[in-house]
């Protein structure tokens, strides 16, 4: 099984680039991030004529996330868990069954955070420790179950080609870091690390000041899995190349091959 996440950074402007990308790489699943669009809004029928099944948890011109999948999509739950207050669409999980066994996906978009300090950063925070509530309960369910998406975070200066350039940054403050290593150390694996653990693999070039030209990049999308994912993973890859195509997004695809 084949699932790749990718911030699409708008899927109005993104539709021509993600629809060759699918066609080319043909995941059974992707995960997308930043649509910014309303669920009624969202090219539903597009992706079906391509094979997918559509599940979105949108917002007007911000955020949204959605699910494409070639297998069904069953127990859909969209927002995450520990506020009701927040309206904020960063986050819906579902359930996809494969040949040999069911996989939770759980698709996010944390907050950037900057700037930092602020209310910004305090939300970033405080979504992060929902999110550390939920990757718990994954783990006691002890299902295959996988956490991924843009967590617009640098986990450590090998993440970053510059990374001195990110130092007060809310991606990069030790703060950040320590919440990710926190969710991380519960006992999930982060998947390209666990194929590749040497520096300068980046999924992300900001569009100012020729980032992609000069390989000034950072790896802020990432795969957590649980153990019963992680014994299943084969493959983990990031396709780079798309940075440089035609109106690209600034993110590109990191996927996963798991033996489900």
């Amino acid at each position: 099984m084949k699932i790749a996440s990718y911030n699409i950074n708008g899927i109005k402007a993104r539709l021509p680039a993600l629809t060759d990308w699918l066609q080319e790489a043909a995941p059974d699943v992707a995960l997308l991030q930043e649509i910014k669009s309303v669920d009624e809004n969202f090219p539903r029928d597009h992706f079906s004529d391509l094979g997918y099944n559509v599940e979105t948890h949108g917002q007007k011109s911000f955020n949204g996330v959605a699910i494409l999948s070639k297998l069904p999509l069953e127990d859909v739950v969209r927002g995450l868990p520990g506020d009701e207050a927040d309206d904020q669409a960063r986050w819906i999980e579902a359930t996809v069954t494969g040949d040999k066994r069911a996989v939770r996906l759980c698709n996010l978009y944390l907050p950037n955070g900057n700037p930092a300090p602020g209310p910004k950063y305090d939300y970033k925070l405080g979504w992060m420790e929902r999110l550390r509530a939920r990757a718990r309960e994954l783990l006691a369910a002890e299902d295959c179950a996988l956490m991924a998406g843009d967590y617009n975070i640098i986990p450590q200066d090998e993440d970053a080609a510059s990374p001195e350039k990110w130092r007060e940054d809310a991606l990069a403050l030790l703060a950040s870091r320590d919440a990710f290593r926190r969710i991380l150390n519960l006992g999930f694996t982060d998947a390209l690390r666990a194929r590749t653990p040497a520096p300068g693999h980046y999924t992300f070039w900001d569009f100012q000041r020729g980032a992609w030209q000069r390989n000034d990049g950072i790896r802020i999308d990432h795969f957590l899995l649980t153990p019963q994912a992680a014994d299943l993973l084969s493959d983990c890859q990031i396709d780079a190349e798309i940075r440089g195509r035609e109106k690209p997004s600034d993110h590109v695809p990191i996927w996963i091959e798991l033996d489900a």
